[in-house]
């Protein structure tokens, strides 16, 4: 499964959850209460973990945007120099976009 369906997953999962907790508090059941709040924040974390893999995702784009930057232009080939750059570019706006 990839990082975006679990995060709209563990999205599904915090909503659920903060639903499931806010009905216990209203009807005065403590364990219905933390039980959403369990699942709420295990949805939390779940996000949490997606966000972390794309922001892996990102570092290794980077660096291999870097690697292929470099060699293009040690070689001399515009096209490769600019390829690399261009996943360089992907790789920051992976990072940026799931801090």
């Amino acid at each position: 499964m990839g990082n975006t369906t679990e995060r709209a997953k563990g999205k599904v999962e915090e909503i659920t959850g903060a639903i499931k907790k806010n009905v216990g508090h209203a009807l005065g059941n403590d364990q219905m209460e933390a039980s959403g709040k369990l699942r709420e924040l295990k949805g939390e974390a779940r996000q949490g973990a997606a966000k972390a893999g794309e922001r892996i995702k990102g570092t290794v784009e980077k660096a291999t945007g870097s690697i292929k930057s470099a060699v293009g232009k040690l070689v001399g080939n515009k096209t490769l120099e600019a390829k690399g750059e261009a996943k360089k570019m992907l790789g920051s706006v992976r990072k940026s976009v799931n801090q």
